[in-house]
């Protein structure tokens, strides 16, 4: 599997990841690898080139690595996590809702900065992460190798049919466009609300059937077949999409 994500700052860069345990920077224009970031033991299943410039990579080695992107320097590795397991602004770069066309790829790159920076406000780049252990770890990892709080939350599960294996998964988590908020998904059956800063929990969000919550009511905004366009995968291998 590998994964890409761009450099906000010069457009012409990119990083990616893979199961051979290293993360490589790219150049567009010279149409080769640049960089690149050695040092996990295992497979590198999650790479984000954040804001600040920094490269962050998750590993099977149960590690976060945090590079330097001019020579490839190992800066720090995060740890806490006892197995493998907002970015908005930044992928989206110069482009919003209001579909803004721009003149030139530097007026595209001020407008990005510019972005991210009303987002981040005096605050450090955060980074969250989440695993089989069931937990999340909230960092700064900027500036610091430890986490900055723990959170835990998710229920025991029993998979069916498998009456052995008790899982309390956290398979998917995510800033809020504007970084306040953190959403988790779990094998339990809920999405669970965190706050983006603190890490403290807002809310649970039960009895997930596929539909779509309202953040500020904490209760069930409408049901999927109600809404517009929706999109939907599983372990079918099958992409699908939904029209209201």
């Amino acid at each position: 599997m590998m994964h890409l994500l761009t450099d906000l700052r010069f457009f012409r860069r990119f990083v990616t990841s893979s199961k051979d345990g290293d993360a490589r920077v790219w150049d567009v224009t010279l149409r080769r690898s640049v960089i690149c970031l050695s040092g996990h033991t295992l497979a590198v299943t999650c790479v984000k080139w954040g804001g600040d410039g920094f490269i962050y990579t998750g590993s099977q080695d149960c590690t976060i690595q945090v590079w330097e992107t001019t020579q490839g320097k190992l800066i720090r590795e995060l740890k806490g996590h006892v197995h493998w397991g907002t970015e908005y602004v930044l992928w989206t770069g110069a482009f919003d809702h209001t579909r803004k066309q721009y003149s030139s790829p530097e007026e595209m790159k001020t407008a990005a900065l510019e972005r991210y920076n009303k987002m981040k406000g005096n605050a450090l780049e955060r980074l969250v992460s989440s695993s089989d252990d069931f937990t999340m770890f909230l960092w700064e990892a900027s500036v610091t190798k430890h986490p900055k709080t723990r959170i835990t939350g998710h229920q025991q599960f029993t998979w069916p049919f498998k009456s052995f294996c008790f899982l309390r998964l956290v398979n998917h988590v995510y800033f809020s466009p504007d970084g306040q908020w953190i959403a988790s998904a779990s094998f339990d059956k809920s999405v669970k609300l965190w706050n983006g800063i603190t890490g403290k929990f807002v809310a649970t969000f039960s009895g997930h059937v596929g539909p779509v919550w309202d953040v500020r009511t904490k209760k069930l905004k409408q049901d999927l077949p109600d809404g517009e366009k929706v999109s939907s995968g599983g372990r079918d291998r099958v992409l699908k999409l939904w029209m209201g």
